[in-house]
């Protein structure tokens, strides 16, 4: 998986767990008819926020972006839908490469290193992403809901 479709993706699925919970939201405050919507939604939601963090931090790192790119990637998926249009500009400027930098690079600085060690073993690095997914959606339930 390149750094372009893996960014593509979870975009992609950031985007679609928004429009679901926007229709919870609608079920329960519009028509008033059921909360089951934002329960289910809202967690399939923060789970792929979650997801999104941890793909543009990784992503940001192997492909060397300034702070402030990756600052912009991560501030996207907090209003509904502005992951996808920050991926057509990250592809249409470049911004991802075909191919990941630190599997054959060799790696400078703490997070270089870490990265490195999760990109070079596929099978690991997606147990590792899995892992913190899970470990940061947890750790946000435990903190509470947005509303609490």
């Amino acid at each position: 998986m390149t750094p372009t479709r893996l960014f593509r993706r979870v975009a992609i699925a950031e985007v679609v767990t928004w429009a679901l919970l926007l229709f919870g939201m609608y079920l329960k405050y519009g028509s008033e008819t059921t909360e089951l919507g934002v329960r289910v939604f809202g967690m399939l939601h923060g789970v792929v926020f979650v997801a999104y963090v941890v793909t543009t931090v990784l992503v940001a790192v192997d492909q060397r972006w300034r702070p402030g790119r990756a600052l912009l990637a991560l501030a996207a998926a907090v209003p509904p839908f502005a992951t996808l249009p920050l991926e057509w500009r990250a592809v249409k400027r470049g911004w991802l490469a075909d191919t990941w930098r630190l599997r054959a690079d060799a790696p400078t600085g703490l997070l270089e290193r870490s990265a490195a060690w999760v990109l070079r073993r596929p099978l690991r690095g997606a147990v590792v992403g899995a892992l913190a997914v899970a470990a940061l959606t947890g750790a946000a339930l435990l903190v509470g809901p947005p509303t609490a």
